[in-house]
């Protein structure tokens, strides 16, 4: 036992942050389907505390749940096919972009996707009152992740076993899906939140090419609260030199922006003539950029 322990530490350990959330949404499927079984309740209430409700006054009882949704699934084939969907795509996220900026991606998503449900039910309630419950699952997400790679780099072409499609294509074709089950009436709630984080992923992309990072002021926010639960034993005062300024900012900064910069010209070139077309230290710079 003491040996399964270490292995399984040892392969945690291991994981990167977005496998890490994978393997979170996926044991918090596993204790929802524990509590039914224990409790011998409905599965759709056995997480109820974390969903995000479709009106502002339930809402403001539990206001973490319009990140706490997007961690939420009951249906098996649901959980199953987002996280199919978010390891795939992050393994082309982690490979081209900061991982930190990945991640203010994915968290804005989900945090849009419910902001523009909450507003879509309370501002035109009767389009949605009799399908629109309560919101769950990645998808705003996930769908933010999507639409970003789709928007930032729309030539290059993905492989779907012998056919060949370019991205642009792809995101124009989730997008349409979307809407269409919008109107049709098909789980109303979730296309709304599907749509959030589509807009996201697109606004992110197309701001990221122009230089500005939209998720940079949400990303700070993020560091600060999650430093909040940092136990203060583990707190410790370094002193730093000093370092002069470097052509107006400091070294680390200047590095960083040269590498973001590095890294723009490569998917450049990647979204006019293809992954193929890199050298090999420009493959090795993104590699590494990734990493």
């Amino acid at each position: 036992m003491t040996s399964l322990n270490y292995d399984i530490k040892e392969k945690l350990k291991r994981l990167d942050v977005f496998e890490k959330i994978i393997a979170l949404n996926g044991f918090i499927f596993f204790i929802g389907w524990l509590l039914r079984i224990i409790s011998d309740i409905p599965r759709e209430s056995t997480l109820n505390w974390f969903e995000l409700p479709n009106v502002f006054s339930r809402f403001i009882t539990k206001p973490w749940s319009i990140l706490t949704y997007g961690f939420i699934h009951y249906d098996f084939w649901h959980i199953l096919f987002n996280m199919l969907v978010l390891y795939f795509v992050t393994r082309v996220m982690v490979n081209l972009f900061p991982t930190k900026q990945s991640l203010n991606i994915y968290f804005m998503g989900i945090l849009i996707g419910g902001l523009l449900y909450l507003l879509a039910y309370n501002l035109i309630p009767s389009a949605f009152v009799d399908s629109v419950t309560v919101l769950v699952g990645a998808s705003a997400g996930v769908n933010a992740l999507l639409i970003f790679i789709c928007a930032y780099m729309p030539y290059r072409e993905a492989r779907f076993f012998t056919v060949k499609i370019k991205l642009w294509y792809l995101g124009v074709a989730l997008v349409a899906f979307d809407v269409l089950r919008l109107i049709a009436g098909v789980n109303q709630g979730g296309m709304v939140a599907h749509l959030g984080g589509s807009l996201l992923g697109y606004l992110y992309a197309t701001q990221l090419l122009k230089g500005k990072d939209i998720g940079k002021g949400f990303g700070a926010v993020m560091d600060k609260i999650s430093n909040l639960f940092k136990s203060s034993s583990n707190l410790k005062t370094v002193h730093k030199s000093k370092k002069k300024p470097f052509v107006g900012r400091n070294k680390e900064e200047f590095n960083e922006f040269n590498t973001q910069k590095k890294i723009d010209l490569i998917l450049e070139k990647i979204s006019k003539s293809g992954y193929e077309s890199l050298t090999t230290e420009e493959k090795e710079f993104l590699f590494r950029a990734g990493k």
